[in-house]
């Protein structure tokens, strides 16, 4: 079993989380103009990497907050956790461009409206630390 860091609560088990898929797939500019092939690639897609990949998560029984995850698919090592609309650190630690559309701004989240305060941690840790991270809810956010 895991053990997941999450940036708003801290490590918790990963029965407390929920898998969100593949993290930056950006939405298409325009839908609408889409064939039925090429919509069905956004809907269901997906790459399926060997070793580092980016996924989504959701500490659903927790601050049912969504954040980001660099996990390596052979190992199940964690490699680094960084909040939604952050750019994707590569397995070096360095940061990658970001093709998502996840907002940053502080009413996007699905409870409460203030984001997380990241401005003490490090993304580009390779094993994230709870210390790093703020152990207490963001106001809004359930108990």
């Amino acid at each position: 079993m895991l053990l997941i860091s999450c940036p708003n609560c801290g490590s918790r088990d990963e029965t407390e989380f929920h898998y969100g898929g593949q993290a930056h797939v950006p939405y298409p500019e325009n839908p609408n103009e889409l064939s039925d092939r090429q919509w069905a690639e956004f809907l269901f897609y997906r790459d399926n990497t060997k070793g580092a990949f980016a996924e989504r998560w959701l500490h659903s029984t927790g601050c049912r907050q969504w954040f980001n995850m660099l996990r390596d698919t052979v190992t199940y090592e964690i490699q680094a956790v960084y909040p939604m609309g952050t750019p994707r650190p590569d397995a070096a630690g360095r940061v990658t461009p970001d093709t998502g559309t996840a907002s940053t701004a502080a009413d996007s989240t699905t409870t409460g409206n203030a984001s997380p305060d990241i401005s003490g941690t490090n993304a580009s840790a390779t094993a994230p630390s709870t210390s790093s991270f703020s152990t207490t809810a963001p106001e809004g956010a359930t108990k």
